[in-house]
């Protein structure tokens, strides 16, 4: 596992700048990070460059955001 140099090394959290998503990132696999959802869930792909750490505000926001989300389940 090779971590590019600007990337945001893996267990932090990184706002995916092409959809404003936050997650954790999980490995750097070939060309592409590798990112969880704060809530769990399915991974998703980001090329390093398009990634950047998340601010405590930015990560404070995806939580309640995700906190929300569950209290609208049935």
């Amino acid at each position: 596992m090779t971590l590019p140099a600007a990337g945001p090394e893996p267990g932090s959290y990184a706002v995916d700048l092409r959809s404003g998503r936050v997650g954790r990132v999980m490995a750097y696999l070939g060309p592409d990070a590798y990112l969880r959802p704060l809530g769990g869930g399915r991974e998703w792909e980001c090329p390093p460059g398009e990634l950047k750490a998340a601010s405590f505000s930015e990560l404070l926001r995806a939580r309640v955001r995700e906190c929300n989300a569950q209290g609208r389940l049935p």
